[in-house]
């Protein structure tokens, strides 16, 4: 599935500009996205509490993957490239949850920071071999190629999941009850507002991907501007860097959350984001997506054990750790989603530098947040 998603994404800037799209538009169809996979966000995590068919999800992700993929192949128009859009984020905000639900459903909530480092580690791993593939292919055969092994990738991702044994997931564990329990009953959807740590750790991310969303497409766009090369095999270096970064800050951020909690793990990739604008707003070219990539794998990477990991240990208990998932996911797909259409039109206007500096700045909203409110999270953890 990491294969699949990685496949089309971030290539699709590059297929549009080529096609005639400017960088406001392209930033305002990524931004459509956004908000339906924000929308879809929560309806999907509740959907994984109830649900005892979690592969399902993953199946049915994987083939909305596929035909946002054949839709893009074939029409360039605007409202279809946003159906295509938006049927993406909707795949991509149930997939989340349900990886997760799959997880703690067969290694329990004890052994679930572990796994899902792995899991994420191999997440990280397959985005390297996407990206690889989708670079070469972009290169040798054009960006259409990328599209077609999306779709191969999608197929492969349905057989994976479903060689899973369904009766190997504990259901009940799966949605965050406690483990034995049978009896116990979920806990009332207010428990998500009522959640001091929960609501901090979302304001946080809102932050961060407010500057982070349009980091990469941007970065991308800009060496196409400037004619950096060849595009696609551009975008496929930056993005095989900074997942080869994340394999490593996965299994680190593992480590780091068994001895210490995940405050210092998520405040360090807060930090990362100020500092890879700065380097993103002057080095447009192949020796510069070394640091910013770098930066954008130490960030993300650590990001994607801490997230998770740290709502699975919030709401334990309460039966409702997916649809918190899907909460935090909702709120930090707010700024995702608006970020490619505030960093597209800030770069049309005032040109890419500029946009890198204000993304990066973003940040400092969630170093503030998660100074200010510390201990509250320390206690969390």
């Amino acid at each position: 599935m990491a294969d699949l998603q990685a496949g089309v994404g971030p290539f699709l800037g590059i297929f549009l500009l080529a096609h005639g799209w400017k960088s406001g538009l392209i930033g305002s169809v990524m931004t459509i996205g956004g908000v339906a996979g924000m929308i879809m966000t929560i309806p999907a995590g509740a959907l994984i509490d109830a649900t005892k068919r979690k592969r399902f999800y993953v199946v049915i992700s994987a083939v909305f993957t596929i035909l946002a993929s054949g839709i893009i192949l074939f029409t360039q128009e605007f409202w279809l490239v946003s159906i295509s859009q938006v049927a993406t984020a909707i795949a991509g905000s149930a997939i989340g949850p349900a990886i997760i639900g799959i997880t703690l459903g067969i290694v329990k909530q004890k052994g679930f920071n572990k796994q899902n480092g792995y899991n994420q580690a191999f997440n990280h791993a397959g985005n390297v071999v996407g990206s690889a593939l989708s670079g070469y292919l972009g290169y040798k055969f054009g960006i259409t190629a990328i599209f077609i092994l999306a779709a191969f990738f999608g197929i492969l991702s349905i057989i994976s999941v479903l060689l899973i044994p369904a009766n190997s997931i504990d259901d009940d564990v799966a949605r965050g009850m406690r483990e034995g329990e049978k009896d116990e009953k979920a806990s009332g959807f207010k428990v998500l507002f009522q959640c001091k740590s929960l609501l901090v750790l979302a304001g946080a991310l809102a932050f961060f991907h407010l500057g982070n969303g349009a980091m990469l497409p941007l970065y991308g766009l800009a060496a196409a501007a400037s004619g950096n090369g060849n595009a696609s095999m551009f975008v496929a270096m930056t993005i095989i860097i900074a997942q080869l970064v994340m394999i490593g800050t996965s299994l680190l951020a593992m480590k780091m959350a068994d001895k210490s909690g995940y405050w210092l793990v998520l405040f360090i990739s807060f930090l990362s984001l100020p500092i890879r604008g700065l380097f993103a707003a002057y080095m447009h070219s192949h020796i510069g997506i070394y640091p910013v990539q770098i930066l954008d794998g130490v960030g993300a990477g650590l990001q994607s054990v801490a997230v998770p990991g740290l709502v699975a240990h919030i709401l334990n208990g309460t039966g409702r750790v997916n649809i918190g998932q899907g909460a935090v996911m909702t709120v930090q797909g707010l700024g995702a989603s608006l970020s490619p259409a505030i960093g597209g039109w800030i770069a049309q206007g005032m040109g890419y530098s500029s946009a890198f500096m204000i993304l990066g700045a973003f940040a400092i909203g969630s170093i503030l947040l998660w100074t200010i409110f510390a201990k509250t999270i320390k206690d969390a953890c």
